[in-house]
């Protein structure tokens, strides 16, 4: 009995997540100082922030916040609504030309079960932004769904940081513009694959939630690279895949450049998506190319708080 409880503690102990792999110390190549990179998930509430050891002193070290993009003004705003519709020219529904009765039927049913609005209410929306609104309705009804019928306040560890540094006039600073922004967001794929992917959304929402739920799983372990892997897997028919993971990996490849003053500064808290930073291709790959030394925060003998 002893021998097992022994072999059952040194399992758990083998295969704990260990939350120090969503938290990186960058050094080396001439920075005056270290500074950190946080991998954060949208669907993963704030209070797991409190369960990732040392976060808190690592941010306390830092005199800059960077992140994806910054909402600073009215006017990125403004852009950003601007862009989510179709141009004046565009006076129909463009849907409407675009699928057949049924599919049309199908796309309209899935918005009314999950955003209690009417297709031609959003028709003036372009597609790829009616995807993303419709996947994080369907997501965030699976969310109920394992919670079992509650409704949790959710609230996004993503923008944290940046907000706690705003409040406390810390500089923030965004590694995108706002055009780079609305072409992430609205334009990065041709017209016709967005009307694609928000058909596929509408006929198989089983499918992103599993997804999702893997996703989330593998950030919770700290195994990003796993879940480049999930997104890129020849396997996977979602609307988050692998041409989206390429389009990643470019911007990767600028990222790093545009991360190098700041990271030879020193003293920089940086927090990204996970799924920007796992993989050959991703961030924390394309700095350790760049020269930088990058390795997980709690597996650095003599860290100290």
């Amino acid at each position: 009995m002893k021998i097992r409880l022994i072999v059952l503690c040194l399992l758990s102990f083998v295969f704990c997540p260990i939350h120090a792999q969503v938290l990186y110390e960058v050094s080396g190549n001439g920075a005056r100082a270290k500074s950190y990179i946080l991998a954060t998930h949208p669907l993963v509430d704030v209070s797991f922030i409190d369960t990732i050891p040392n976060v808190f002193a690592c941010y306390s070290r830092c005199d800059k916040v960077v992140t994806e993009f910054v909402m600073q003004d009215y006017e990125a705003l403004s852009a950003l609504r601007s862009a989510a519709v179709f141009g004046d020219s565009v006076r129909t529904n463009p849907y409407r030309e675009q699928y057949t009765t049924e599919q049309y039927q199908t796309i309209e049913q899935a918005l009314l079960l999950n955003l209690q609005v009417p297709f031609d209410q959003v028709a003036r929306m372009k597609p790829a932004y009616l995807t993303n609104m419709l996947r994080d309705a369907i997501l965030d009804n699976g969310q109920r769904t394992m919670d079992n019928g509650r409704h949790s306040d959710h609230r996004p560890m993503t923008a944290f940081f940046e907000t706690v540094a705003q409040q406390n006039g810390t500089p923030v600073y965004g590694l995108d513009n706002i055009g780079e922004t609305i072409y992430m967001l609205f334009d990065r794929e041709p017209l016709h694959w967005q009307y694609d992917e928000l058909l596929k959304v509408a006929e198989y929402p089983e499918r992103e939630v599993a997804q999702e739920r893997a996703l989330v799983a593998m950030y919770r372990m700290g195994r990003l690279n796993d879940m480049v892997y999930q997104v890129t897997s020849p396997d996977n028919r979602t609307t988050l895949s692998y041409s989206d993971y390429q389009v990643y990996a470019r911007r990767n490849t600028e990222w790093a450049k545009r991360l190098t003053p700041y990271l030879k500064d020193g003293n920089t808290f940086i927090t990204l998506n996970a799924l920007y930073l796992g993989g050959d291709q991703g961030l924390i790959a394309q700095l350790r190319n760049a020269g930088f030394r990058v390795r997980p925060v709690n597996r650095i003998r003599g860290f100290r708080h």
